[in-house]
């Protein structure tokens, strides 16, 4: 029986907070603020309907679909952008004479304070990079482009390969087993709440009555109405 497919945004989403994730792929709740709206907003502009154009001598596609079918992964998306550069070190794509080394893009509207990229970050395009190479037999390289600063930042992607290798399958077995039981991971408060779209939905504000006789008294007087 073939593992159960997952969704390469999701990975993100999952490592960001697990609870989130299980209300958005397990009780299929969501929920937008300024910046969801601002990520998408950027996200429209890349994903070109021309889906292709050159830009210093790099072949550029935007919204590229991809997808890994083996079994320890069964992974499937869309990458923001793949970059093609002439390189003797790099495949031929299409029968072509010619040999590209490949580039993964992704864009993220703010850069995190006090390092290059967040870890949920990193593996979304590390799954992204396993999809690119299981179908064009390449070793892609990967970066991140942040909005806010106009600049692109490396990631290890070959040099720590093997480790995000093995947490990747951790990951995906753990929401495959959240998934299979319909369980939904508990909350765990910590400071990405407070900037999180399912926040009130998550965890609902109550307003807490500041004489409970009195309110017990309106509920009373409430049924005789």
């Amino acid at each position: 029986m073939m593992s159960q497919e997952i969704a390469i945004r999701s990975i993100q989403h999952y490592m960001y907070c697990p609870h989130r994730w299980g209300l958005l792929e397990i009780d299929k709740a969501w929920a937008e603020n300024i910046f969801v709206t601002k990520a998408n907003l950027m996200h429209e502009r890349v994903h070109s309907p021309d889906n292709y154009h050159v830009l210093r001598g790099r072949k550029v596609f935007t919204s590229v679909p991809v997808y890994n079918d083996k079994e320890e992964y069964n992974l499937y998306g869309v990458t923001d952008c793949l970059e093609l550069s002439k390189s003797e070190d790099g495949i031929s794509i299409d029968d072509s004479t010619d040999k590209y080394k490949l580039c993964i893009v992704e864009y993220k509207p703010t850069k995190p304070k006090n390092k290059d990229y967040n870890e949920e970050d990193m593996m979304q395009v590390f799954a992204q990079k396993l999809c690119v190479d299981y179908i064009f037999g390449c070793d892609s390289e990967a970066e991140i482009y942040y909005a806010d600063i106009r600049k692109r930042v490396s990631l290890p992607v070959k040099e720590m390969y093997e480790e995000y290798d093995d947490k990747l399958k951790q990951i995906l077995s753990e929401m495959r087993k959240n998934l299979l039981s319909g369980h939904i991971p508990p909350v765990k408060r910590n400071q990405k709440c407070s900037g999180c779209s399912m926040k009130d939905m998550c965890m609902p504000k109550l307003r807490c009555p500041k004489n409970f006789k009195l309110e017990l008294k309106k509920l009373d007087d409430s049924e005789y109405d």
